[in-house]
């Protein structure tokens, strides 16, 4: 006997791709609540407030629904609009975010770590782990702005292009990173970006038999990162630990004799925390 309610609009089968959820045609999937979370996650850095007719057209999801998540939303205080027609997150969201993260101890316990990392080299430290083809950033010391993007705690950047990003790629199975490589699109970010396969997989294998991972202005001219992995008991690869540097500040052999060390150290000590 299943849990939903066939007389419940929000409960039944939805027509449309936002609406059908992770598993299409699942009636245990709760329709609300992947309408809730789509509605939420389409408010980004860009796209920071939003209207009902914007919120639909990114997400498949039929206005009305949307009004209903928007005016759910705010009502328990997570969104809010001045004039009726364009809508915000409010901060308190981020209590969503908090919640996962307080769930994690290598992300608390880590904190105090980056911060002495970025204080000693004068650099910013970051923490970040896999999630599908991106890296996301679950703790980070800043110390000053290197990137034309500001980098925060939830912040995404494509796994394949980011220091952190090949050193976790390097710990993968044959057959994932076989994959994985597969749905790598190709931009030119930089002159120095890679842009083929055969040259990603064979800088990724580069980086497993080195151990660390060096990248040097192929993300963004002027931006060089070094970035080691964090190991479980079992080996495993649960995160990654980097420090980023203007390219105008630090050579590539710099970072290696400087920063590497303090990275392995500050690592092994954080695979305590790892699982």
């Amino acid at each position: 006997m299943t849990e939903m309610d066939p007389d419940d609009p929000d409960e039944a089968p939805a027509a449309g791709h936002a609406a059908e959820g992770p598993v299409p045609g699942d009636p245990n999937i709760m329709t609300s609540l992947v309408r809730g979370l789509a509605v939420i996650q389409a408010f980004s850095r860009e796209s920071a407030s939003l209207t009902i007719s914007q919120i639909s057209q990114k997400t498949g999801i039929p206005r009305a629904a949307v009004r209903r998540c928007l005016y759910t939303l705010r009502a328990l205080g997570f969104a809010d609009t001045d004039d009726g027609r364009q809508y915000v997150l409010r901060p308190r969201i981020l209590a969503l975010g908090h919640a996962y993260l307080s769930s994690i101890p290598l992300a608390r316990v880590a904190q105090p770590l980056l911060r002495r990392i970025a204080d000693t080299l004068n650099e910013s430290c970051s923490i970040a782990i896999l999630d599908g083809d991106d890296i996301v950033y679950v703790a980070r010391a800043s110390v000053s702005r290197i990137m034309t993007i500001d980098l925060h705690v939830g912040s995404r950047l494509p796994a394949a292009f980011t220091s952190m990003g090949r050193v976790l790629l390097a710990h993968r199975p044959p057959a994932e990173l076989d994959e994985r490589l597969a749905r790598v699109t190709f931009q030119p970010f930089t002159v120095h970006t890679i842009r083929d396969v055969a040259a990603l997989r064979a800088e990724i294998l580069r980086v497993r038999a080195a151990g660390y991972s060096v990248m040097d202005q192929e993300l963004e001219l002027g931006l060089r990162s070094i970035a080691v992995p964090i190991l479980s008991a079992d080996g495993a690869a649960t995160a990654a630990l980097n420090v980023g540097a203007h390219a105008s500040r630090m050579s590539v052999a710099d970072m290696v004799e400087k920063i590497l060390p303090l990275l392995r150290e500050a690592a092994e000590e954080l695979s305590l925390c790892a699982g």
